[in-house]
């Protein structure tokens, strides 16, 4: 039960993120939105290390590391995914994919699900499509090239999550600052090679800090999770982070609710029933 409850705060953190760094690419080149996210994110996590611990080993430093390449390579994917549009066609297609890897990878390595658990990965990926899809999903046409990035953006956070839950168990929190430490690297060392085509706009600094420190929250809540419950299970219920954005551009933008998003959520709360007894 613990791991589910961490894994819905995870959800809700990562769609809280998205939300604040879709508004934020909104004012200047999603560039500059992620060269303010991720070095806010590392802070976070070295601010967490002192209450959490963190055991710097060749492992916890190697798949930390490589989480931190896939998560820079989902922020600049996603935000540019969304940044093209149309959203409610693309916004399904990155969660869905970002959900089945990871499934994939804990059914492979060995985790047995009861037939509620069964019953309820289905439902929760049905969720996941009905909770992301607008108004207009079904006519509207994303070009070849959108479509790809959504299906990138998905893998990368997919691997991102399989990287984390493949560090040791006992490294705390040192595959994050790792991760972060690199992702940062990275993206500010792209924001240098790139700076003459960022153009003039400053980014909005508040709401991309604040994105990084939510995403980076998320990212705990889901170590700390597939620590102490199944990876399969843990990462389809991170996948319903959709969500978490609807209802907050609900709430703060005044977007209406579609019949297929309520029905998503109401899918939902029956997938995570289900799958807290499996």
């Amino acid at each position: 039960m613990i791991a589910l409850v961490l894994a819905l705060g995870s959800s809700l953190a990562y769609g809280a993120a998205d939300f604040l760094g879709g508004l934020g690419a909104r004012k200047a080149h999603v560039l500059r939105t992620v060269m303010v996210a991720a070095p806010a994110s590392l802070v976070v996590e070295l601010a967490l290390w002192p209450l959490l611990g963190a055991t710097f080993t060749p492992a916890s430093l190697g798949w930390g590391a490589a989480s931190g390449v896939a998560s820079a390579a989902a922020f600049l994917l996603l935000y540019r995914t969304l940044a093209i549009g149309p959203m409610n066609v693309l916004s399904p297609v990155t969660a869905l994919v970002s959900a089945m890897l990871p499934v994939a990878v804990g059914l492979v390595q060995g985790e047995h699900l009861g037939a509620a658990g069964l019953a309820g990965l289905p439902l929760a990926l049905a969720a996941v499509v009905l909770v992301s899809a607008g108004p207009g999903a079904r006519s509207a046409r994303p070009a070849r090239k959108a479509l790809l990035l959504a299906v990138g953006a998905g893998a990368a956070i997919a691997l991102q999550l399989v990287f984390l839950h493949q560090a040791p168990a006992d490294s705390g929190v040192a595959p994050l600052i790792a991760g972060r430490a690199v992702a940062s690297a990275l993206t500010l060392s792209a924001a240098a090679l790139l700076h003459r085509r960022l153009g003039d706009e400053k980014p909005a600094y508040a709401l991309s800090a604040t994105a990084g420190a939510l995403d980076s929250i998320a990212n705990l809540l889901f170590l700390l999770a597939a620590r102490s419950g199944d990876l399969a299970v843990v990462a389809v219920i991170v996948a319903l982070y959709p969500a978490g954005t609807v209802l907050l551009a609900r709430r703060v933008l005044g977007e209406r609710l579609q019949r297929s998003q309520l029905a998503g959520l109401g899918v939902a709360a029956v997938a995570v029933g289900l799958l807290a007894v499996a």
